[in-house]
């Protein structure tokens, strides 16, 4: 029996699982690495974090995607994007260099048993783990509009459905959203031949600034502090003090998940967006129904006028929204007994990110409820992974190191600017 199974290999799972095994534990890491990067962004996207916020977490404080790109000739600047797929790799080395080996197997379920968790894939035999990390990512919670989801196959499409945009070359695509998301797909579609509009319910798009430089007066650095989360104090507090967050009344987080760090776009995008992209602001979707093989939206403007919107493909580039109730992997039962967050469907969790059932803990876009909008994004990997696994080791009634662990130091978080979203 494993001391601990962690189900998920992207940048939170592969982090947990390097703490883990740094800190002697028994770990087995399931899943494909960096699933959701390598196999649901389009070809040519950029990171929209800093470089030095977008590092996995190991222990000793090595393996940084600073690390990475140094050995490799390429640069990784503060205020330089860096296209995603140089970050798919990192992720991909980190797993070679830092975690332990992965098992790319799918899982399909987590049933408890006796004293642990029965965890079954469908590639081989049922494991056994006293403790399980679900890190997941944000595939199982991918959100389409209600609208859109009577629509026929291949009239519409998640934005995290895409690798590559070249298919919709000369085509007409409704893209839906104001985030990053929405926009870079829209500018990689007109980069293409497609012939894109961007579709959004917000009356004006919201775009980060540049980024201020790391070495500034110190008047200027206290005024608009940096943080792995971008610029000033509010996202300072959200990037550095997630365990004040979960210190405050559910009705508070749930507020700050669901508003802070909202929408926006990087600014190293918002030239390519606009001189290439038409937009259709302050249009709220109500309808869409499928006519041949195009797609018919009813729109409705902030006045009340209808509008109609006829279009080859729409892309819906929406989100996601955290739900245990769409974590099929969990058995019903253990979903059903979860405290969650207020009215959230995300679970209520400790300090060291175990939930209300022993034994059972969770990473990533599901703890945002819990401690804060830093859990959205790459950046949050580092406070995580090191008070998730004390969380393990403490419900293992580990109070000292286990045998072949290493004495570590903790290592502060550098600052910075947005996070990349956990698309």
């Amino acid at each position: 029996m494993s001391d601990l199974v962690v189900v998920g290999a992207g940048p939170y799972g592969l982090s947990i699982a390097a703490h883990a095994a740094g800190a002697g534990l028994d770990v087995r890491l399931l899943g494909r690495p960096m699933a959701s990067w390598r196999d649901h962004m389009p070809d040519g996207m950029y990171l929209k974090s800093e470089p030095w916020s977008s590092n996995l977490s190991a222990p000793d404080g090595r393996h940084t995607l600073a690390d990475y790109c140094a050995t490799r000739g390429l640069r990784a600047e503060h205020g330089t994007p860096l296209p995603i797929g140089t970050f798919s790799s990192y992720g991909m080395w980190f797993a070679r260099h830092a975690a332990p080996e992965v098992e790319e197997v799918t899982v399909t379920e987590v049933t408890p048993q006796g004293d642990g968790f029965r965890v079954r894939t469908a590639e081989g035999p049922p494991l056994l783990a006293r403790t399980v990390a679900v890190a997941v990512g944000v595939m199982p919670f991918v959100h389409l509009p209600p609208a859109l989801r009577d629509l026929p196959p291949g009239h519409c499409s998640h934005s995290s459905g895409h690798r590559d945009l070249a298919g919709f070359a000369g085509q007409e695509v409704a893209v839906l959203g104001a985030g990053q998301a929405a926009l870079e797909t829209a500018a990689l579609l007109a980069e293409q031949g497609a012939r894109p509009c961007l579709v959004a319910r917000r009356a004006r798009l919201n775009w980060n600034t540049v980024p201020q430089p790391l070495s500034r007066p110190p008047l200027r650095a206290l005024r608009d502090p940096h943080s792995g989360l971008g610029t000033g104090w509010r996202s300072w507090v959200w990037s550095e003090l997630p365990w004040a967050v979960r210190g405050l009344p559910a009705q508070s987080r749930e507020r700050i998940a669901a508003t802070a760090l909202g929408p926006a776009g990087a600014w190293w995008l918002r030239e390519r967006f606009e001189r290439r992209v038409p937009v259709m602001l302050g249009h709220e979707l109500h309808r869409a129904v499928a006519v041949g093989g195009r797609t018919r939206l009813g729109l409705t403007t902030r006045s009340g006028e209808s509008v109609v919107l006829d279009t080859a493909h729409v892309i819906a580039a929406t989100g996601f929204a955290p739900d245990l109730g769409r974590l099929e992997l969990l058995d019903a039962g253990l979903r059903a007994a979860l405290a969650t967050v207020g009215e959230t469907a995300t679970p209520e969790l400790s300090p060291g990110f175990e939930s209300s059932w022993p034994g059972l803990f969770f990473a990533g876009l599901l703890t945002a409820p819990s401690f804060g909008p830093s859990m959205r994004f790459v950046h949050g990997a580092g406070f995580t992974a090191g008070r998730l696994v004390r969380g393990v080791r403490k419900r293992l009634g580990a109070g000292r190191l286990l045998p072949g662990a290493r004495a570590i130091a903790p290592r502060r978080a550098a600052t910075g600017h947005p996070g990349t979203y956990l698309r």
